[in-house]
C-alpha cells in the first residue's frame, strides 16, 4: 500500500491538496491495515486521514531546502524508466 505515497516535498509546483490527501490517505490504510474501514470505524478512519493531511501540508509549508524544485514530469518519466528495467521480461 505505502508505496503509492510519493515524495511532495520540493516539486515545482507544489504538492496540490489531491495529492497530500491521497499520501494521507494511504498512511491511514496501512497503519490501519485496511482499505475500507467499517462503518463502525469510518468516522476515526476519516478523521486520522483529515489530521494527516493537515500536518502534511504544515511539514511540507515549513520545509526548507537549498536544493532547485524537481520538476514532475522529469521524476515521473525516470519513475517510468526504473520501472521498465526492474520489471523487463527477459
Amino acid at each position: 500500500m505505502c508505496r503509492n505515497i510519493h515524495q511532495l516535498h520540493n516539486f515545482e509546483p507544489e504538492a496540490t491538496d489531491d495529492e497530500v490527501h491521497a499520501a494521507a490517505l494511504q498512511y491511514v490504510r496501512k497503519v490501519s491495515g485496511s482499505t475500507r474501514p467499517s462503518q463502525a470505524n469510518a468516522e476515526a478512519f476519516d478523521r486520522a486521514v483529515r489530521d494527516i493531511a493537515h500536518a502534511t501540508r504544515h511539514l511540507l509549508e515549513d520545509l526548507v531546502t537549498t536544493a532547485p524544485p524537481k520538476d514532475r514530469e522529469v521524476e515521473a518519466a525516470k519513475a517510468r524508466e526504473r520501472s521498465a528495467k526492474r520489471y523487463a521480461t527477459a
